[in-house]
């Protein structure tokens, strides 16, 4: 029977910066950026993008990590941690993980089942991100998870076949589709373009450097929790029953996306702002809850105080708040959410992507 207890007296709750320094030899531990969407969300769910020509979805990887370390074992016991959570069980073999029903850290235990190593091992899990701060830190963090069980397994995945793996078992795990384009932050850093096509899905990075976009943006949470499958699956299923005002949505919102590539490609910033204003108009009219008071609020004080435009992040419906501010205006915009509640997080584009870190040789690893 699993217990629900810490692994042992020598892993207490670390913070994040003491997971990533704490790393021993023999251990694989692996790390991946979250990422803010700027637009052409929810349209990345299969079939969806099919029906709209051109659909592309457009996001940023942030400087706010995931990440799992893998410490192998002498026997076959499997312990599952996750810091940010406060979660741990146990297991005596992966027979008696695959005949439990239900996990205290789900994500790692149902991945475990997919890659099902025989050998005994420690995972830890830990994220910088917020608890449903709508910024893809559980995506950022299967795809972390995903690597460094192929890795402990001697399983060699190109980062595509990671994608598959890791959007594949997130869908099993949360029990609605998933979309795909918040992976490839994960996979990749930088600013991208993810095109999605009848003949498969392609990343584009787009030419925007990091020097460009930090001072221009501020990300900010809300303080409330979103639950992003369930307003993407009611928006999903509207869609798919041919609710025509849904689809006219998803028709501009890919076009949005395509016009966002450009601007930003451009630096184009007065676009930027005219399309994350358009795009936050359109998501907000697509289903009830996708905006809040706190929500409504907070962009008001942000616009109040040098922001240009702002959206909420993934679904909707609480997270964090992406929004462009005039340069030289980010401190005043952070300062004056913060007193009316909101929390603001340290916007900065993650130049890399999946990392490996090697703890004998000191390295970071891109993959």
């Amino acid at each position: 029977m699993a217990q629900n207890r810490a692994p042992g007296p020598n892993r207490r709750m670390l913070s994040f910066s003491q997971f990533l320094t704490t790393a021993r030899d023999g251990e694989i531990l692996a790390t991946a950026p979250c990422r803010a969407d700027l637009a052409g969300g929810t349209i990345d769910i299969w079939p969806l993008y099919l029906f709209h020509s051109g659909a592309v979805s457009v996001n940023v990887a942030l400087q706010i990590l995931t990440a799992c370390r893998i410490t192998p074992r002498h026997d076959r016991e499997i312990h599952l941690q996750s810091h940010d959570t406060g979660r741990s069980e146990r297991f005596a073999n992966l027979d008696e993980l695959l005949s439990t029903g239900k996990y205290a850290h789900p994500l790692a235990a149902y991945l475990v089942r997919y890659f099902q190593p025989r050998d005994g091992f420690f995972l830890e899990t830990h994220s910088e991100s917020p608890a449903g701060a709508g910024i893809s830190g559980s995506s950022a963090l299967m795809i972390a998870t995903t690597a460094a069980l192929a890795r402990f397994t001697g399983q060699h995945l190109e980062l595509e076949q990671l994608r598959v793996v890791a959007q594949n078992v997130e869908a099993q795990l949360i029990g609605v589709p998933t979309g795909c384009q918040d992976y490839y932050p994960a996979l990749y850093g930088g600013v991208s373009a993810i095109h999605l096509e009848v003949s498969g899905i392609r990343r584009e990075e787009i030419p925007v450097s990091a020097d460009d976009m930090d001072p221009r943006f501020v990300l900010f949470y809300t303080g409330a929790p979103r639950q992003s499958g369930i307003n993407n699956w009611e928006v999903f299923k509207q869609h798919i029953d041919g609710d025509q005002r849904v689809v006219r949505n998803f028709g501009e919102i890919a076009r949005i996306a395509q016009a966002m590539k450009a601007a930003l490609t451009a630096r184009n910033w007065d676009h930027v702002e005219e399309l994350l204003g358009e795009e936050w108009e359109l998501r907000r009219s697509n289903a009830p809850g996708i905006t809040t008071p706190v929500i409504d609020k907070l962009i008001a004080i942000a616009r109040s105080n040098g922001a240009r435009a702002a959206k909420v992040c993934g679904a909707g419906g609480g997270g964090c708040v992406i929004a462009l501010v005039d340069k030289g205006s980010r401190r005043r915009v952070e300062e004056a959410l913060r007193e009316h509640g909101g929390e603001a997080l340290n916007f900065r584009v993650a130049r890399h992507g999946l990392c490996f870190h090697d703890a004998s040789r000191r390295q970071t690893v891109q993959v």
